[in-house]
């Protein structure tokens, strides 16, 4: 496997060049990662040489990286993961691409390379809020059309922005601020320097 991993790091290297940013082996995958402005044509590389052949896309998802490392990453705060599988090579591929703004996170759509990207994408776009340029029907796909905000980025807060409910005059659903209180999570017995000595002391 480590062998094969090498010709594989070796081929992008060759085919890539300058695109390829980075690349590393862990735990018998590798991962790569290319500038979002070489993103189409280095993954249309992948897809269409000879000596990779990466033909299918089977997952893209999105990642922030504000509280990475226990707040260490000092990077770009959004990726794009594309895995990557070639059929008639039997080989995988990890790819990273970092979007270049964090205040407006966006990537080209990969959706003309490789058909399967677009609910991925959509995925992304909804609990991420990347945005893919060229996407023909960029929209929200887990969360309610009236949802604000997006759910996997970490300062989302636990509770949501809004809650919606069906009122019975209006007859229809709406939407309202969040009414749930915040709680309390710690223990009582981590929160309360006493707790259980009373009931001891009647014991």
């Amino acid at each position: 496997m480590a062998a094969d991993l090498k010709v594989l790091h070796d081929q992008l290297t060759q085919l890539l060049g300058d695109k390829l940013v980075s690349a590393e082996q862990k735990l018998g995958e590798l991962t790569i990662v290319v500038s979002a402005a070489d993103m189409l044509s280095s993954l249309m590389i992948l897809r269409d040489a000879d000596s990779l052949r990466f033909e299918q896309i089977i997952d893209l998802c999105g990642m922030d990286y504000s509280e990475y490392a226990d707040g260490a990453w000092d990077d770009k705060r959004f990726a794009v993961v594309y895995h990557l599988l070639s059929v008639s090579k039997n080989q995988r591929l990890r790819v990273r691409i970092f979007a270049q703004d964090d205040d407006f996170p966006m990537l080209e759509s990969a959706m003309n390379i490789w058909s399967a990207a677009n609910w991925f994408e959509r995925e992304a776009f909804d609990l991420y809020g990347i945005v893919f340029a060229g996407h023909n029907d960029l929209r929200r796909i887990l969360t309610d059309y009236g949802f604000v905000g997006n759910p996997f980025r970490k300062d989302f807060p636990l509770s949501g922005h809004v809650e919606m409910r069906y009122d019975p005059e209006q007859q229809r659903v709406v939407y309202q601020p969040v009414t749930v209180e915040p709680r309390e999570v710690t223990p009582r017995i981590l929160r309360e320097e006493n707790y259980g000595s009373e009931g001891r002391a009647h014991a």
